[in-house]
């Protein structure tokens, strides 16, 4: 129905809306159109065939009131075929012009008649297809100037001023298409956004589940398996050696508070605010280490201690990503962190020699649902940066992530 605009339910049922309300417009002004009829026959009767006239003025109303109970009652048929009401539009006020026109020597009648094509091109104007505009214009004006060509000498009008009025009723047609193509095209931004509205919310939705599957599997994998061990320690230390499991219970406590403490630090990041943000990527690098296993080498002297921008929350939340990518998928032994401010832009770094990320298999990994480098990559663009991910020889992958300071 779109004509190439629907790309999903949402986008669909926005058109319709819209679509659906162009054709109510329509038919108001159907309404208007069979007023004018019968009012041009009541106070400018033909000279003959009067009754004919009046009897094609009802059987007019009559197919204006079907139209309306059609569209009414019907789905989105008929607001897609609502449009081919309007030849039968332009058939009555053309019939009825020659009529009136060719039965006298002088008819005002015709004259009035003729004026109530002018209204033709608005009525097709309420869609929101330019070509179907286009279809309509077309014959409304070839009938106007034919329409005046016959009754011409009736009227003993000039050719000049049959030619005037059928540029305008010309460019009266023009003008409707140009803006049907204008409100199709606002409809398509709508429905764009829309469309692009709805792709987020389902992306909050995956993202807060994948935020959930990984908190739950880094307090499953990491402090809880110490606390485990510490348990099962408690039996040796009330033993009459108790130096040996004290210490083992001792070490798993201090390193089950390190891994909390890193995990709350990544949910609910307070060093971003205190320290800035050099020192909360390089608390990330450092409390992921325990997680994946690496070295993490952190290089933040090109980014000012004291510097705190608009980006830090976006640069932070992505450099949250890439680190607990490495540590879950990587399987690096070296990874290394670089921040730094340059030319007005804020630069992210994060390289790993781990297996090796093929920037070609991002397209499959979302197809997936791996969002997660996806989400980023967009919320950097969004904010008007670059985010680029290349392979690292002989192994490993390299991130780099450039955002405008504000």
């Amino acid at each position: 129905m779109a004509d190439g605009l629907m790309a999903g339910p949402a986008v669909s049922a926005a058109f319709l809306k819209h679509a659906r309300s162009g054709v109510h417009i329509q038919l108001a002004l159907r309404a208007v159109l069979v007023a004018f009829v019968v009012l041009t026959l009541v106070l400018v009767p033909p000279a003959n065939d009067t009754a004919a006239c009046f009897a094609a003025a009802g059987g007019y109303a009559v197919f204006a009131a079907a139209v309306a109970a059609w569209v009414w009652r019907g789905g989105p048929t008929a607001v897609r075929l609502a449009w081919l009401a309007l030849f039968a539009d332009v058939a009555l006020l053309g019939s009825l012009s020659l009529a009136t026109g060719l039965s006298s020597e002088q008819s005002w009648t015709a004259d009035v008649l003729a004026n109530g094509l002018f209204l033709i091109p608005v009525l097709a104007a309420s869609q929101l297809r330019p070509g179907v505009c286009a279809a309509v214009v077309a014959p409304t004006v070839l009938v106007y100037l034919g329409t005046n060509i016959a009754t011409r000498s009736a009227n003993a009008e000039p050719w000049e001023s049959v030619a005037l009025r059928t540029l305008v009723i010309a460019g009266l047609g023009a003008g409707c298409i140009a803006l049907s193509h204008v409100q199709r095209s606002r409809v398509r931004t709508i429905a764009g956004l829309v469309e692009s509205r709805t792709e987020l919310l389902a992306d909050l939705l995956g993202i807060e589940d994948r935020e959930r599957q990984a908190l739950a599997e880094a307090l499953h994998d990491g402090a809880l398996q110490y606390i485990l061990a510490a348990r099962q320690d408690l039996p040796d230390a009330r033993g009459p050696d108790a130096s040996e499991p004290l210490a083992r219970i001792d070490h798993a406590l201090t390193e089950s508070s390190q891994l909390l403490r890193s995990t709350v630090t990544e949910l609910h990041p307070a060093v971003l605010a205190q320290a800035g943000l050099a020192g909360a990527v390089a608390a990330l690098a450092h409390g992921a280490q325990a997680r994946g296993g690496f070295i993490a080498v952190v290089d933040t002297a090109g980014w000012p201690q004291d510097l705190r921008t608009g980006v830090d929350a976006l640069l932070y939340a992505a450099a949250r990503e890439l680190v607990g990518n490495v540590a879950k998928h990587a399987g690096a032994s070296r990874v290394t962190v670089v921040l730094a401010l340059r030319d007005g832009q804020a630069r992210l770094e994060v390289a790993d020699d781990g297996g090796g990320l093929d920037p070609a298999s991002l397209p499959a990994r979302l197809g997936e649902g791996h969002i997660g480098l996806a989400s980023q990559r967009a919320r950097i663009q969004a904010a008007g940066g670059r985010f680029d991910v290349v392979p690292v020889e002989p192994h490993g992958t390299a991130v780099s992530i450039a955002v405008p300071v504000p």
